[in-house]
């Protein structure tokens, strides 16, 4: 569970980074507190679902984007690790069964 948090936290940031707000900002926009805003970058706090949707707003993304996976990893970093990945599975699959 605590990843998914830190990718929900480090996607808080980035989308806050690539629109151009800081966190008092964001805060403004999401009918939200600094501190807030801070606590949950920090993971010093787990926003409401409230919280969620708001900040999701005002970042104008989809809420689950903000959950699916780190967004400042671009997606050939993505491509690579899931080809090393996949690559080793399969390699496990063809060694148990040959």
């Amino acid at each position: 569970m605590d990843s998914f948090f830190d990718d929900f936290r480090m996607n808080i940031k980035y989308y806050r980074d690539l629109r151009g707000l800081n966190q008092s900002e964001l805060a403004i926009q999401a009918d939200s507190s600094n501190g807030m805003i801070g606590n949950i970058e920090s993971g010093k706090a787990y926003p409401s679902f409230k919280n969620v949707l708001a900040i999701a707003r005002a970042l104008k993304v989809h809420p689950a984007d903000l959950f699916l996976r780190d967004a400042s990893k671009s997606k050939e970093e993505i491509r690579t690790v899931l080809k090393e990945k996949i690559e080793k599975e399969i390699n496990n699959i063809i060694d148990e069964h040959l």
